[in-house]
């Protein structure tokens, strides 16, 4: 039983019928050790008529609200990409994110839908493990992403739909590092290393190496690698193309930006938290989720 009242916030985007024997686990669990719980609003609208809440629930809508009041932690439900939007209202706060994985890969979301009263067991009594993931900022001359510019996992600058390769110069520390000819540029945290950089041809970063990582995407020059970088150096870019529009993403968001557009990428003023059970790590997950050392004949 809690020595205190815990409060934790909820996040998920979507209910599917699918999930509802382990949204029902995760109510029950946490009744049982007594935590109260505030549900996103969107979320809840969907489920209140699907489940019984066995004790009041509160709400919450956006960022302002971890201001406001005072959470423990956050459980997104779903996968790795529910967690990254769970971090746009966790922002600065500190609150540690706890994914629960509805999803597939689950590099994020780590906690398995069987493991919810454990979880939820472990976290009342304070042995979930709690670890700092450094993101990174995009700086832009004009205004971009409802100036929300920062990244778990990466940032990217890509060519339109079908249009011809583009040309990405690119810069770290003011020096001139490449000129990119290709289908577009990836800067990659270590908590992203093992995403689309990975299948770009990137390195895996372990998480509290300090570093970003320069992956392109599909590079017209084979002689063109990933190279790894410090974090404390900042990344900046000029951007050709026969087009006038190119797609900029940050994580999961995404929005069109044009040669105009001055865009640097450095380290963010402040981590994600990410909190997991103490018998799942970084090489636990990867050996887990990329199944290596698996050998069909043996």
């Amino acid at each position: 039983m809690l020595l205190f009242n815990m409060q934790v916030a909820i996040f998920s985007k979507i209910y599917k019928p699918k999930d509802h024997a382990a949204i029902e686990m995760l109510i029950q669990a946490l009744h049982a050790e007594d935590i109260t719980s505030y549900w996103y609003k969107p979320f809840f609208e969907d489920i209140k008529n699907e489940f019984t809440f066995p004790r009041d629930v509160g709400l919450f809508e956006n960022h302002l609200d971890f201001v406001l009041k005072k959470f423990d932690f956050l459980i997104a439900l779903g996968g790795d990409g529910t967690m990254l939007n769970a971090l746009l209202y966790a922002r600065e706060s500190g609150v540690p994110l706890v994914g629960i994985n509805l999803g597939r890969m689950g590099f994020l979301a780590t906690i398995e839908k069987k493991r919810i009263t454990e979880a939820i067991h472990l976290m009342a009594l304070g042995r979930l493990l709690r670890e700092e993931r450094q993101m990174l900022f995009l700086e832009s001359n004009q205004p971009i992403f409802d100036n929300v510019r920062f990244a778990l996992n990466d940032f990217t600058i890509l060519k339109r739909d079908t249009s011809s390769m583009i040309t990405i110069h690119t810069y770290i520390n003011g020096a001139y590092l490449n000129s990119y000819w290709a289908d577009g540029i990836i800067v990659s945290t270590p908590t992203g290393s093992s995403g689309y950089s990975l299948s770009c041809g990137g390195p895996v970063i372990f998480p509290q190496s300090g570093n970003f990582v320069i992956t392109p995407v599909a590079p017209h020059n084979l002689n063109v690698r990933p190279v790894v970088i410090s974090d404390d150096s900042i990344i900046s870019f000029e951007i050709e193309g026969r087009t006038d529009n190119f797609l900029c993403t940050l994580d999961s968001r995404h929005e069109m930006v044009t040669s105009n557009h001055q865009l640097a990428v450095r380290k963010n003023k402040f981590p994600a938290y990410l909190a997991h059970l103490p018998d799942i790590g970084f090489l636990d997950t990867l050996r887990d989720k990329l199944s290596w050392g698996i050998d069909t004949r043996n």
